[in-house]
């Protein structure tokens, strides 16, 4: 799996977990859901994503976007 592939995968794993957290622990961790929101739009504008960096040095190989 590209490295593009695996940041959107994991993007996805962490949107539903904050939905599952919110709606089972506290309300209040519609606040997770709202920071991936925000990281995810500014990489769109930056290019630069945090967990793209950490999944680069776990050796996944490199795609198009990242």
């Amino acid at each position: 799996m590209s490295l593009d592939r695996t940041i959107l995968a994991f993007a996805g794993v962490m949107v539903l977990l904050s939905v599952a957290l919110t709606h089972w622990v506290s309300p209040y961790f519609v606040w997770f859901t709202v920071f991936i929101g925000l990281n995810l739009l500014q990489s769109a504008f930056t290019g630069f994503c945090p967990a793209a960096s950490i999944f680069r040095k776990l050796g996944v190989k490199p795609g198009c976007a990242f």
